[in-house]
């Protein structure tokens, strides 16, 4: 997959099969968008090309909105793209101008002169240009003009796997992670440095490595611990994840700490990756600490069991 992160780079031969859109999660619906997407440039002898938007139109539009929450960042969205054999991988620079494009001239400036469309593959609820005027019917509409030929996945094919991002949101948020991972047809990840914390885990023979997120709109799930997979230096760990504020040992603002089974290597400044299996349990508050490590204890045995059934 060719990665371009403005459009000038891409050379259009008017012969690019397209689907566009923001792709958040890059989840089983919008899978079978980018498969047909692969098997009608094959159909055709064209090129699959996937046009997105970074960064997120809302957070160029509504900038002080602090409630936006993404399943993937950029680099996460790139890496999963990546698998699934796109020819051609366009992030458009979003901003306020570009939002305020006609209908019109998106087609004309974007699909037409800057990729050379000849066909899309796109959602029954695809929306477009200035204030989303432009959609699925627009295109239809104007196809013969524009000499593109439009492919609709309907609401009927999209909805029959009952899937979209909110759905996978709502989900994480509420701890259901078996239901989002089924969804996004593979576990929930985020990705950051590992900090220094309190180093409490360690007195009480559970050390944790402090996960810091660096993109504040990434979503992370409600509080609690979860069964988990990591991944340090090229290889693959389990472990367990608490997500919340640490309440026993009076913890300062919520954290999300791993702590990562058979290891006790120093990965202080190290990048790791968290897969989120399953959820175990609320955070609560213990009356001790003796109390909380007898949890830990029976926590790590529960994670163990559901671990095994990913082997």
């Amino acid at each position: 997959m060719k990665i371009y992160n403005k459009l000038s780079d891409f050379k259009a031969k008017g012969n690019a099969i397209v689907t566009t859109g923001t792709f958040d999660g890059v989840h089983i619906g919008h899978q079978l968008i980018i498969k047909r997407l692969i098997e009608k440039a094959k159909e055709m002898g064209g090129e699959s090309v996937l046009l997105t938007f970074w960064p997120h139109p809302r957070l160029i539009i509504s900038p002080n909105e602090n409630n936006l929450k993404l399943l993937t960042t950029i680099d996460e969205k790139t890496a999963i793209l990546e698998t699934l054999d796109i020819d051609h991988f366009i992030v458009l620079p979003f901003s306020r101008e570009f939002s305020e494009l006609s209908s019109e001239k998106y087609i004309s400036e974007i699909l037409l002169d800057g990729l050379g469309t000849k066909a899309m593959v796109i959602g029954y609820d695809h929306r477009f240009g200035k204030n989303r005027e432009g959609g699925i019917d627009y295109l239809k509409k104007h196809a013969e003009r524009f000499k593109i030929e439009i492919e609709e996945i309907s609401r009927q094919e999209i909805e029959n796997i009952t899937i979209s991002s909110t759905k996978i949101r709502n989900a994480i948020l509420d701890g259901n992670i078996v239901v989002a991972n089924e969804l996004l047809g593979r576990p929930y990840s985020f990705s950051g440095p590992v900090v220094k914390g309190r180093q409490l885990g360690r007195t009480i023979g559970f050390p944790t490595a402090n996960i810091q997120i660096q993109k504040k709109y990434k979503l992370i799930p409600k509080n609690g611990v979860y069964a988990t997979f990591v991944y340090l230096r090229g290889q693959k760990y389990s472990g367990i994840m608490n997500i919340g504020n640490r309440p026993t040992v009076e913890g300062h603002g919520r954290s999300q700490e791993v702590h990562i089974f058979d290891f006790s290597d120093d990965i202080y400044g190290e990048t790791v990756k968290i897969e989120i299996l399953d959820f175990i349990r609320e955070e609560i508050k213990f009356e001790n600490v003796d109390k909380l490590v007898e949890q830990i204890e029976l926590d790590c045995f529960a994670a163990k069991q559901i671990i095994s059934q990913y082997a």
